[in-house]
Order: structure tokens, then sequence, then C-alpha cells
């Protein structure tokens, strides 16, 4: 029988603590060892601390470990490590149970009188294995702190003991390497700046945290103290109800993120290069974070987003985007943001070494970089993938690298294979070429090229992050100098593979304006003169259709709702893109009623000659994209009339799917949709047309995506379900529109989510109308939403909330009701921290889609809620610690978000549609109103104007 075998037995047969103590004795002499052997003490620890994770240090499991320790047939310096070790495993999690052994161990020491050199640890042990225990004990140090306070334990407070008597034992840290000290400053600094310490422990850790610095250098003494300098002058963004955070906040960056990936499209996503660094700077400035708290938070963000990503939304597979973002986007715009740093006194050494501690953190979190490559394993790859066999980690350093964000030492330090690799294929491909990557890529995108050659090449562009910089830049210049030119075949060409390969616009979404990119195509189209245009018109209205598509996939795609782009002062009208409007013959606009007869006769009279260069020479295509579903309105009423016959409506209909026109099918086809959602059954002839079109093989894909939400809520509408035993092909026509969208053609995954992820035009009303869909699940899906991102946030795992979707489908006060209530419920449950992370991301991000909630809560909603408190009975002091929380932190994060924004950027908005200074001027009016009538109010005012880094930002609240 073993030890471990002995110590088992005897807790499951119910021995008590001395007899078991004398049977391992016994043990210990017929083996002949001695009780400092390895087979004694670690056996006796792994036992009884693996026991204690199924039990949770059940009393005899503890009187063992006493008898064991105070007898010394189990050393204390034996226990501390291995327990250290094991409380930092999923083994033992209770907080209780940890808090028993942990003081098991403290008393035992305490009763030794020995010092802790001597008991906690062994006198002998080298410098290394003191610091690797060390750096144990300040990661059970987080850990103890991210548990919520109970009066069950004192979990933080035994921890802190802890630790406070193991950095006593650093004596001599001379000698450890320089890549190791960095990686244990970058563990003290970020506790020191994320958890609200003790003052012994904060002590304590501060020298230890000293200590490296100057071993590591001067240069790293000198960011320390810029780091202190940078945290005293931002302190104005710290929150003065709560302080410090209590635990590593991934929420914060986290949502920044999911905002800067979602939106990227918008003003503020990540295609916009000041907009998006000016929301990076925001950040650090009212979270008062140093630099290399910064860069910690900021890459344990991305890397969390990464694990957490699956392809979940309909043709969107959120690793690849993810992976996108992290590895060829966030890099350059943590560049951007260091050398605005840099303008502002920060000196780059020193954010070189910010980064250097932040990476070293990260190395610290295996299980998380596991995570990341376990997702991009699963990952959209392309056939010919370089970076298939490398790690997360070490891709990513590599484009920090690449940005000069990292030193090339460091990295070797850290991982020796990134200075021997190769480079990427493309790299190699354009050194051949003699050109840079950026030329070669351009040559590629405007060469005449076959589907699957275009196919290989997006393929390997997809699937090397470190080029989407470079072809974003080629795409970019490409089409600047086509748009200047007037360059028609090229532009038809270009746009053509972008709209043909999606992720190809995900990409450029992330490195470009797209907003730049749709004024220009737009612009074109409704500037373009047939008349005065040279060459074939029928070759022109072609390539000009390319162009239609371009523009309706990419508005479509990043639901770009605007009836207008501006660009300086020039401002342009989307509608007519949009348009499915049929209108009646007198109401046509100008220019269409003069055209409109010609049109119909050359398409639907079998008499006509077709279309002629001249037709389409008087027309410019937002003419013909304003009238076509009215042309084939009219061709329905002529056929029911029986004044055209069916083959002149087909023979009509064929037009329309050759490239000549088929780029005005998407209005034609939703106009006919709407006629047989209005009819039923009696819209025969609009029936025969979508059968028509959509069938057609020569239909193109592009129409049938841009589409298919509408077809399937039509197909799915209860209204129009007789349609479906009436007309043939139907299953035909649902299954394509299924295929187009990716999705099976069984159609069984229509839940809530998946009807507003299709639902590119109709979301509200087509998931409504879903029979798998009630009214009542699809109009839960905003509190779903909430609680979904608190849930996560409490699991440390990346929270999104889509305020756009969740504002189509309730009102924007409906929602901060709801938003408050459930921040109410999550506050009940210890999470106050969270809900201001949340609040400051639902009030204070700016959406280019939806409208700025921050003056709406104050002046709108809060005088709601204030009245409600007031009626509430009993004890109402939570609630109003989380208004005043949640104002304060908001107001703060909004001004320092303006600052930033006119700092960036060189000009001044009101991002939530007014400035905050004049928010807190009308809410400190309002409160001071109120306060005689008000009890809620009055206590409001008193705290907001009791803060003094408050009233530093908000004068107005001065008492």
């Amino acid at each position: 029988m073993s030890l471990a075998e002995l110590t088992r037995n005897s807790y499951h047969v119910g021995i008590n603590a001395g007899q078991w103590l004398d049977l391992c004795k016994l043990w210990v002499k017929q083996k002949g060892l001695s009780q400092d052997s390895p087979n004694v003490g670690p056996v006796i620890s792994k036992t009884i601390l693996k026991l204690c994770g199924t039990y949770d240090a059940d009393p005899p499991l503890q009187d063992y470990l006493r008898e064991a320790l105070n007898d010394g047939l189990l050393p204390v310096s034996v226990f501390v490590p291995i327990f250290l070790q094991v409380a930092n495993s999923p083994e033992v999690h209770g907080a209780s149970t940890l808090d028993r052994l942990c003081r098991l161990a403290l008393d035992a020491h305490y009763a030794s009188n020995l010092p802790p050199s001597g008991s906690l640890l062994s006198p002998t042990a080298p410098q290394s294995t003191v610091l690797n225990t060390v750096h144990d004990a300040l990661v059970f140090l987080r850990n103890a702190y991210s548990f919520p306070p109970s009066k069950f334990h004192r979990l933080s407070a035994s921890a802190s003991e802890l630790v406070i008597l193991l950095l006593s034992c650093t004596t001599n840290i001379s000698h450890i390497p320089t890549a190791q000290a960095m990686m244990y400053l970058g563990e003290a600094n970020d506790i020191l700046h994320t958890i609200r310490l003790s003052s012994g422990v904060r002590q304590a850790l501060e020298t230890f945290a000293l200590s490296l610095s100057l071993l590591i250098g001067d240069d790293a003494k000198a960011e320390r103290e810029a780091q202190l300098i940078h945290t005293m002058q931002l302190g104005l963004g710290k929150n003065d109800v709560l302080g410090s955070n209590t635990e590593a906040d991934t929420v914060t960056c986290s949502l920044v993120l999911q905002s800067l990936v979602s939106s990227r499209a918008g003003d503020y996503g990540a295609g916009s290069d000041l907009e998006a660094v000016a929301l990076l700077m925001g950040t650090i400035r009212w979270t008062s974070w140093a630099p290399g708290v910064f860069y910690t938070q900021i890459l344990l963000a991305s890397l969390t987003c990464v694990a957490g990503s699956s392809p979940r939304d309909v043709r969107d597979d959120s690793s690849f985007i993810w992976k996108a973002f992290v590895l060829g986007r966030l890099p350059r715009l943590l560049h951007m943001l260091e050398k605005t740093l840099e303008r502002h006194g920060m000196h780059e050494v020193r954010m070189h070494h910010a980064m250097h501690s932040a990476l070293s953190t990260i190395l610290q979190h295996s299980d998380l970089l596991a995570s990341c490559d376990k997702v991009l394993s699963r990952a959209r790859l392309g056939a010919e993938d370089s970076n298939v066999q490398k790690s997360f980690l070490s891709q990513l350093m590599q484009q920090l690298r690449v940005v000069d964000l990292v030193d090339q030492q460091f990295i070797i330090t850290v991982d020796p294979t990134p200075a021997n690799e190769p480079m990427s294929r493309l790299q190699s491909e354009a050194a051949e070429h003699n050109c840079t990557i950026e030329n070669y890529l351009e040559s590629k995108l405007t060469a005449e090229s076959s589907e699957v050659d275009s196919k290989v090449l997006f393929d390997r562009i997809g699937s090397e992050p470190g080029s989407h910089h470079f072809f974003a830049a080629a795409v970019r210049r490409c089409l600047n100098a086509h748009f200047r030119t007037g360059d028609l075949e090229i532009l038809s060409h270009l746009m053509k593979i972008l709209y043909t390969h999606d992720f190809a616009l995900d990409i450029l979404s992330l490195h470009l304006k797209i907003s730049d990119v749709l004024f220009d195509a737009v612009h074109l189209l409704t500037d373009y003169d047939c008349e005065t245009a040279t060459g074939d018109p029928q070759t022109a209205s072609s390539h000009l259709g390319n162009i239609v598509l371009f523009v309706q996939v990419v508005l479509t795609k990043f639901h770009i709702s605007a009836s207008t782009l501006k660009k300086g002062d020039t401002r342009l009208r989307t509608d007519f893109l949009r348009s499915s409007r049929v209108y009646h013959l007198d109401d046509l606009p100008a220019e269409a009623k003069s055209v409109f007869p010609a049109w119909f006769k050359a398409i639907f009279d079998t008499s006509s000659d077709g279309i002629e260069d001249t037709i389409l020479r008087s027309t410019r295509p937002r003419t013909l994209l304003q009238m076509s579903a009215t042309l084939f309105s009219q061709a329905c009423i002529a056929r029911q009339e029986n004044r055209i016959d069916i083959d002149a409506l087909r023979n009509g209909i064929s037009y329309f799917l050759e490239p000549l026109l088929n780029w005005t099918l998407v209005g034609v086809v939703h106009a006919m949709l709407f006629e047989v959602q209005q009819r039923g059954f009696a819209a025969t002839h609009p029936l025969e047309v979508l059968r028509s079109l959509l069938l057609a093989p020569n239909c193109p894909r592009v129409v049938l995506r841009l589409c298919s939400p509408n077809i399937l809520r039509l197909i799915c509408s209860k209204r129009t379900q007789v349609v479906n035993s009436g007309v043939s092909d139907i299953e035909a026509i649902k299954a394509l529109a299924l295929q187009s969208l990716g999705l099976k053609t069984d159609g069984k995954s229509h839940d809530p989510k998946w009807f507003l992820n299709v639902s590119h035009y109709v979301r509200s009303s087509a998931a409504q109308e879903s029979p798998s869909i009630s009214p009542e699940s699809f109009l839960h899906l905003p509190r779903r939403e909430i609680r979904e991102a608190f849930m996560l946030a409490r699991e440390r795992k990346g929270p999104h909330i889509d305020v756009a979707r969740c504002l189509t489908i309730t009102t924007p006060t409906k929602f901060l009701l709801l938003f408050w209530s459930e921040m109410c419920a999550a506050t009940s449950l210890g999470g106050i921290e969270t809900c201001r992370r949340l609040a400051t991301f639902v009030l204070v991000t700016p959406r280019s889609s939806a409208p700025p909630l921050l003056p709406l809560f104050v002046h709108n909603v809060l005088p709601i809620l204030v009245a409600r408190i007031d009626q509430q009975p009993g004890d109402a002091n939570t609630n109003i610690d989380l208004m005043v929380t949640t104002v304060s932190t908001v107001l703060s994060a909004a001004l320092h978000l303006e600052w930033a924004i006119q700092t960036v950027c060189g000009e001044q908005k009101a991002i939530a549609g007014q400035t905050s200074a004049m928010i807190a001027r009308k809410l400190a009016s309002d409160l001071r109103a109120q306060r005689l009538n008000s009890q809620t109010s009055a206590v409001m005012l008193k705290r907001l104007s009791g803060m003094p880094t408050f009233i530093a930002n908000f004068p107005v609240f001065m008492p």
C-alpha cells in the first residue's frame, strides 16, 4: 500500500488525525525513508489537497494537515509551493476551502517561530525557486480578489498575508534573466493597478516592483515613474465611489474591441483610423491606466474575443474576422496610438517596455492562448495557409514586431522561432517580381483573371493577416486612381471580384473607411452622363452594373441605413440604390417619365428592335434603377389585361438576366415580393416574374443573396402560406434562398437571432412574421442580449451588446429602462463593477446607426428612475449607489472621449448629441430643483458633490 492509498483509505474509513499520523510514521519507518524524502511530504500534500477538491476541506482533512504540519512530517516549506500550484488550478475552487487551507499554512508558520525563509520556504532554496513560488502566490492573490466578498471567508486577507511573507524571502534577485524579471514586473504592476490592495501588501509589492525595475535598468525605472505620474494626471477618470477595479478588467477592453469590429464600417469602427485611435485614447484617459496596464488589458481582451469567437452569424465566420482584426489591424491601431501618446510626452522606449511587460503577462495565460490556437484550427483558412503551424501568440508578436511595437531581441527571449521564419508566400512572390507587396497585389487585382484564379488569390490573402494592410492599401490606391480617371472597366472588374468574395469586404472594412469608398462609387453613379460618355453604351452599362451591385452589397452587409453619404460639404443620396417603389405613371420622376414609354416598348413589345444605344444614352443609371420596378409592375398589369402575352413577358424578363440590366434586379425582386405579400395567390403574374428571375441559371448569385431575406420572409409569412400549395417551384426558390445565405436547405436553424442576422432589409417585421418565432420571443431579444452580456462578463469572457439591433426592436427609452432593470439585478449579485463598464459602453460609445443614448438617459430616463426609487419601500441605498456610480462614470468617460476625439481627430464633436458639460449642467440644475421633494435627488446631489475628481471635471456640481 502506498502512502497516498494509506491516507485516502484512512479518511474514508474515519480514522482520526492522530491515528493516521501514527500509521504514516510507521509506513515511513518500514520503508526506510526519512521525513524529508520526496516520497513523504509531497505525496501527503497532493493526496490531501486532491481530497479537499472533492470534499471541500472537510474538518477531518484539515485535522490531517494540521497534525502533519505541526509534527513536521509535512514541512511547511514543502506544503506551501504545492498548495499554491493546486490553488491556481481548477482542482480546488471554493473560496472558503482555499481560505482554510491557506490559514493552516500561515498558522503552522507562526507556530514554528522561524522566519519565512526558514519556514514557508527552505532556507537552502535558490532564488529562482523562491521567485517561482512568489509568482504563484501573486497569481493566487489575483484569483483571491476575483471571488465576491463573503462573511464566510477572508480569502483576500489570507492571500495578502501569505504574499507579504513570501516577498520578504526575495533577498537577492540580481542573477535572474531580464525576460523573467520583466514577466514578474508585469504581474506586479498589473495587480497594483487593477486590485484595491491592503496597505501592507501594496507596500511590499511596490518594493518588489521597484527592485525589479532597478534590475532591468534605468529605462524601466523611468517608465515606472512615468506610469505613476501618468496615473496621477489622468486620475480624473477613476470612479470615486469604487476606486480601482477589483479584478483584471477584460470587460472594458472587450467591449471597445467588439465595438470596433462589429461597427467596423461605421464612423467609429476599425476602418476609421483617427476615430478608432480616439476611442482607444479615450479608454486610457477615463480608466487612468498606465500604458503597460492598458496594453495588458487590450491584449488579454483581444485573446478573450478570439477564444470566444465561432461561426455564429449568417455568412459570417467570426473567428476569421477576429483573427484578421487582432493580427492584421490591431497592431497598426496600437502603433498609431503609440505615436499619438508620444506627441503628448510619452517616450518611445517606455512604450516599448510597456508592451514587453504586457506580453510577459500574456505568456502566463497558457489556457487562453491554447483556446485561441484551438479556435483558429477550426477557422476558415486558405488552402495554402502559411501560418497554419504557428501559434497565435507567435503570429501576434510577429505582427507587433512589423510595426515596431516590440524589439526583435525581446521576441527571441520569449520565442526564438520567429527569428528564423521565412517570408510569407505573397511576400516571396512580390520579391521575385522585384516589387513591393502592395504593388504586386495591385497588379494582380487589376489584371484580367478567371474566377478560379481570383479565388486562389483571395484565399491566400485571407490566410495571411500580415498582408491585409497592403491589400487594403492596394485596393484604395487603385480605386482612387480610377475614380479620378473614370475608367469603368477596371473599376467594374475590381468591384465585381470584391463583392463576389465576401470576406474580402470584411478585410477592407477593417482597414479602410468604407463610407469614403461608398461615397466615391455613389458619386460616379450619380454624375455619370451616358450621353457624353465615350465608347459602347451597352458595355458601359454592364460595367456600371457591377459598381451598383458593389454598393448594394456593401450597404446591406454593413447595415448602412443612412439615406445620404457626406464627404466634406457634399452630400449624396443613396435611396435610388435601394429603390423598389412602384410608381403610378403620373408620379414618376420627371426624367423617368420622359423615357419610360420608350423603355417599356423596347423591353415588352415583341415588334420592337430591342434596347438600342440611343435609349441607353438617354437614360442615367439612377433613372433606370428608379423605374425598373415600375416597368415590371406595368408589364404584369398589361399581361393581366392581355395587352401582352406570356412570351412577351418572358422576353422582357430575359433582358434583365443579362449583364446589360441585371444590376437593376434587386429593386425589381423586392417590388414583386411586395405584390405577392399584398395580394397572395391572386398575384399570378408577379409570381411568374419571380419564378422566371430567381430560378434562371444566369440570375446573378449576388442578387439572390441580397434578396433572400425578403424571399424567406414571404415564404415564412402566415398570410402567404396559401401560395405554397398553388405555386410550383416554391421549394426550389426557398432552397436557393437558403443556399445563397450559406444555410442548410432544411431551414431548421430559424431561431430569433438567426432571423435577425439574415434580415438585412426587414429585420423586425421578418422575424415577427416567421411562424417559428413568437412575437413574445422576438420582443424579449433585447433582454436576452443584455443578460447574455452580463453572464459573459461574470465568466470573464468577451461580452457584447448590439445596441443598434436592439433599437430596431424596441424604443430607446424602453431599452434603457430594460437595461437599468438588468443592471439592478446584476448589482444584487455583486456585479456593480460590471454594471458601470457595460453602462459606459451602452451610453457613451458612439454609433453611426443608433441615436445617442447618454442625453436621453440623463434627461428622460433618470427622472423616471428617481421617481421609482422615491416610491420604493425599504432601503434604496443599493439602487442609489448604482445610479451615482453610473452617472459619475459615464459623464467622466464622455468627457475624456470628447477630449480624445478633439486631440486625435482635430475637431470638436458632441458625440452624444450634446457635450458632457451641457448634460452635467442640466442634471445638476434638475437635481437641485427636485432635492426638496425627492429624497433620491437630494442624496444623488450630495454624493456627486462630494467627489473631488468628479467636481474637477464638472464644477457645476460644486456645493
